[in-house]
């Protein structure tokens, strides 16, 4: 979801001054070589100007979830990136000078420093500090905008409530007016018709409307869930088609998601991009945000085609793409409980390794099927649980929903 859109927006914001929408069917490529040589702890060797706090925060956060510890200066050259008022730019080529009004920071790369450095630990004053920008941005109808004032877009709601879980903040507890990021999400959430078919948009056109986005969808149905880029395996869940309900909750929202994103890939078992005027192409950031998020709500035999599908084919889109990619993939092989360091005879984690400093540590992780059994107890911040409970209110994050109603729906 998020490999190419950083990029692609702060690029616009560059040139505009404003923030656009990103088009969902950008191809992903890297940006060009920079011109100048670049701080020996930074992750991937390509122009960072749009991208480099983005691809170090997932890059340590995927280091850490397999068990590797990051060098030390690849985590000093995050924290050093962040402005005194506890927001974070896409790339400051010089951090030593002060953050000023025209310091572009934005939210996506400040609640993924946090969703990094939350993980890391040792780093409570750079989150907390974070984490008080990111809530003095939060909009009225309680979501948040690619930059701070901006209109609430699904992608951006949903890297923050990653953020807010990373630092034991449950997000409904967390309202702008009364407004909680779900109410936000909610507001993003498609109807179960023949367009919209209830997956997430990315934001409303000029005109309010919505429009399906499979990127915006997976960060929905992930955020929904309340997770982040690491993400618990959720419990069973059928997909049994969309639902239509009169005043749909959370669930039903990221369920129906969850519906739109496994009938996207039915066919070819990845979701498509093109650019305007070529043919569809493979997405392969997309396809794997696809199969963290199927994997989250608990609909893991759907993930299991798009996930076999990467292993056989993701491997020159990762290298082309760099360590951003490599992380993407590494949170689908958690989330999924498949192992990184055989990903279709791949090794990520020795390929995400070598895009950046030697690690200081590089033990081994817990198997997949350790890390699965121990993801599936409750930490009462997500919702994995509340699939496997026949009829209750899910108190964890403050969203009720009764099982049994799903069945009970009209269903398209």
């Amino acid at each position: 979801m998020f490999v190419r859109r950083t990029a692609a927006v702060l690029a616009a914001t560059a040139v505009i001054g404003a923030v656009v929408a990103p088009a969902a069917s950008a191809d992903s490529s890297p940006s060009p070589s920079p011109s100048v040589a670049l701080p020996s702890g930074l992750f991937g060797a390509d122009d960072p100007t749009y991208d480099g706090v983005w691809r170090q925060s997932l890059a340590l956060l995927a280091q850490h979830t397999v068990g590797v510890r990051p060098a030390e200066k690849a985590v000093d050259w995050l924290t050093g990136q962040q402005c005194a008022n506890g927001a974070f730019a896409a790339y400051r080529a010089d951090a030593t000078a002060a953050c000023d009004a025209k310091t572009q920071v934005d939210t996506n790369s400040t609640a993924a420093a946090v969703q990094a450095l939350a993980a890391l630990g040792g780093h409570d004053d750079a989150t907390g500090k974070a984490m008080t920008w990111l809530t003095s941005a939060q909009n009225k109808d309680g979501g948040w905008g690619y930059m701070a004032g901006g209109p609430s877009d699904t992608n951006s709601t949903s890297v923050v409530i990653g953020a807010l879980k990373a630092v034991g903040k449950k997000p409904a507890s967390v309202s702008k007016d009364g407004k909680s990021p779900f109410d936000a999400l909610l507001k993003l959430s498609t109807a179960c018709d023949a367009e919209g078919d209830g997956a997430f948009a990315y934001q409303p056109d000029k005109k309010g409307k919505l429009a399906a986005n499979a990127d915006a969808t997976a960060a929905g149905v992930t955020a929904g869930m309340g997770q982040g880029f690491v993400a618990a395996t959720g419990y069973a869940f059928d997909l049994t088609g969309c639902v239509i309900a009169d005043a749909p909750d959370m669930a039903t929202a990221a369920g129906n998601g969850a519906n739109y994103l496994a009938k996207a890939m039915a066919k070819t078992s990845y979701l498509k991009s093109a650019l305007p005027g070529a043919k569809d192409q493979p997405d392969y950031g997309n396809t794997a945000d696809a199969v963290v998020a199927l994997s989250a709500i608990g609909a893991t035999k759907a993930a299991q085609k798009p996930l076999t599908w990467l292993e056989k084919n993701s491997a020159d889109w990762a290298a082309e793409s760099g360590p951003a990619a490599y992380a993407q993939l590494i949170f689908a092989a958690h989330t999924s409980g498949t192992d990184p360091r055989d990903f279709g005879g791949k090794d990520l984690v020795a390929q995400l390794n070598a895009t950046g400093p030697a690690p200081a540590a590089a033990g081994a992780s817990a198997s997949p099927s350790e890390k699965k059994n121990d993801e599936k107890k409750d930490d009462g911040n997500g919702l994995g649980v509340w699939w496997i409970v026949g009829v209750g209110l899910v108190a964890g994050i403050g969203i009720g929903f009764l099982i049994s109603g799903r069945n009970k729906k009209r269903q398209l």
